[in-house]
């Protein structure tokens, strides 16, 4: 078995998996890209072959300035993640990470990114499909930390040229906040892969 961090090119049959196996959605993101040097090749054999057999790729920004640090920094996250998007169907990530990890802004935003104005990220996804008009869905955790246990929480999607807002949640009281946007993503995944609506979703 090869360790994630020592994965290259060739060492998985995306042909099994996505022609002879039939798999319908293949996931991945940020963290997996920024562990070697060779992850990022990884991904694009893996996502480059699912879109030859029409399955559907997602992928979650996840951004991590710590983990990018040793192998180009944000620069080199920038190009590995504007060559991984236009094979990208559903784009997932909150308003740090497009501007890091994708190099979009969000006008007006204070940053610490703790104060997010929903009209001003709405704005910079309008650009940002106009980049990548293959993203059929973006979506994000709208997030304000008033404390470590205490956030106000709402999420956006954008499909079909219309925005699909949650509820806004104040107040929220956290147990752990470890996995939320991938408790998020793994939801949203579930809900456009039973048909839901994008408003369901």
């Amino acid at each position: 078995m090869v360790a994630r961090t020592q994965l290259k090119k060739g060492n998985i049959d995306w042909e099994k998996i996505f022609g002879k196996n039939g798999v319908r959605w293949f996931h991945t993101g940020g963290i997996f890209a920024a562990l070697s040097q060779t992850t990022p090749e990884v991904i694009i054999e893996a996502v480059t072959t699912a879109k030859e057999y029409g399955t559907v790729v997602s992928y979650d920004l996840n951004y991590r300035a710590s983990l990018w640090k040793d192998i180009g920094g944000q620069k080199k996250a920038k190009g590995v993640n504007r060559a991984i998007a236009p094979h990208v169907d559903v784009m997932l990530g909150n308003e740090e990470e497009f501007t890091a990890a994708l190099g979009f802004e969000v006008k007006e935003l204070d940053e610490s990114y703790s104060k997010l104005d929903p009209a001003n990220f709405k704005k910079m996804i309008i650009e940002v499909v106009k980049t990548f008009p293959n993203f059929k869905v973006v979506a994000t955790t709208l997030r304000n930390a008033k404390t470590a246990s205490v956030n106000d929480w709402g999420a956006v999607i954008y499909t079909d040229g219309q925005f699909h807002d949650a509820a806004l949640r104040l107040d929220v009281e956290i147990y752990d906040r470890v996995g939320g946007g991938d408790s998020f993503a793994s939801g949203l995944i579930y809900a456009l892969m039973e048909g839901k609506t994008p408003a369901e979703a």
